[in-house]
């Protein structure tokens, strides 16, 4: 499959300041089309959504069609696409509402492998109530986390379970699709992190089950803000907290004050952007479908050329080792610091973050504390010369 990263990286301008990007699970840069998007949204009449007068019927028209390119990018009802400030207070908006529905000694189901934004709102939630929290472990020698890990802490109580498609610090994508199952056997509700693994694969809400899937578009290349696909039929039975005069109508009933209309142009543009990086015809839906493929492909190349180069190198410890993974990759050295590395490559225009980004219990069940590891991750810009100006400077740094 041809993919023509030079053609995408000349729509990046901040590609212009000729640092090689590793940054992208903290978020992407952002193409031209976004940045216009957002500008001509600014530019033109504004108002709060109605019909009566241009600015009015501009808000109406950005969030309709928004909601439409976000529903093709996860293969989701449109009805069902809330947005909010971040996937971390959609994820806390979320567990407050939900908890009402539960009672002292019921159960909800966090795992170690998940950014704290998808544990910390649930296990508080759980907290104010009385329910129990039970944690799925994962396996640190292969960074799997498997459905009989969930299944074995599900029971008759279980009333929630919170899981990554895609853990942020190693990349393991656990089988959601059979995650989400057994919840469902359990009576249980399944909210999926994907944040991490909508800026690396086709999404197919649907065939993931989950009730909610959280995630974010400046990680997928769009500005910053959160959003969550939930079933319509769930989102129909919650009632969150909200102000009296706004309306109860769904999905609008989850969202709070004025939408940023001028950010959601931009996730129009940015789904619209990756959708014409493939080589489908038909829907967009269709096209997205192929772009992903094709930007799979591109990175997993890339992660595999840049794992070769790393064997190469003395005293180097990767943690990514999951069998199925996005392109992340978390190293440690056997006798120097991850953020010394950090600094050395970023004085070299290479930008490769060291952390444990928020992903706490996944940093700590490895055995790195909350220091964690120097991590690269690739995105849909990243090319060859990236990969050798890496490895060239971690070469450098380690003699």
């Amino acid at each position: 499959m041809t993919y023509d990263v030079a053609a995408v990286r000349a729509q990046v301008p901040a590609l212009a300041a000729g640092i090689a990007h590793f940054d992208g699970p903290g978020g992407t840069q952002t193409p031209l089309a976004v940045i216009e998007a957002i500008a001509d949204a600014l530019a033109r009449p504004l108002s709060n959504r109605g019909s009566a007068v241009a600015g009015e019927r501009n808000a109406d028209e950005i969030v309709v069609e928004s909601r439409r390119a976000v529903a093709d990018l996860l293969g989701a009802d449109t009805s069902g696409i809330v947005f909010g400030r971040s996937a971390t207070q959609l994820a806390y908006d979320f567990a407050r509402t939900l908890a009402k529905t539960w009672r002292s000694g019921d159960e909800v189901v966090v795992t170690r492998l998940d950014h704290d934004s998808n544990i910390r709102p649930w296990v508080q939630a759980a907290e104010q109530v009385g329910a129990v929290v039970r944690w799925a472990d994962f396996d640190p020698e292969t960074g799997e986390l498997t459905p009989d890990d969930v299944r074995a802490v599900l029971s008759e109580r279980t009333r929630l379970v919170a899981v990554t498609a895609a853990s942020n610090l190693i990349g393991t994508r656990p089988a959601i699709a059979e995650i989400s199952a057994a919840a469902h056997e359990a009576g249980a509700l399944c909210y999926v992190d994907g944040v991490h693994h909508a800026a690396h694969t086709a999404v197919d809400v649907e065939a993931l089950g989950a009730d909610f899937f959280a995630c974010s578009p400046y990680k997928f290349l769009g500005p910053h803000h959160g959003v969550v696909a939930g079933r319509p039929e769930v989102l129909a039975d919650l009632r969150p907290d909200k102000l009296l005069p706004s309306t109860n109508a769904i999905p609008e009933r989850f969202e709070f004050g004025t939408l940023p209309y001028e950010l959601l142009a931009g996730t129009r543009a940015a789904v619209d952007f990756l959708a014409g990086l493939g080589q489908a015809a038909g829907s967009r839906r269709d096209r997205l479908v192929s772009a992903f493929a094709a930007i799979e492909e591109h990175e997993d190349g890339l992660r595999t050329r840049i794992e070769k180069g790393l064997a190469d190198l003395p005293g180097v410890t990767i943690h990514s080792r999951a069998a199925e993974r996005t392109p992340t990759l978390l190293l440690t050295f056997a006798d120097r610091s991850t953020t010394d590395a950090y600094h050395y490559l970023a004085e070299r225009g290479v930008h490769a973050p060291s952390g444990s980004f928020y992903a706490l219990e996944a940093s700590r069940r490895l055995g790195l504390g909350d220091t964690g590891g120097l991590r690269i991750g690739l995105t849909p810009y990243n090319d060859e010369d990236d990969v050798e100006r890496l490895l060239v400077a971690l070469t450098d740094f380690l003699r």
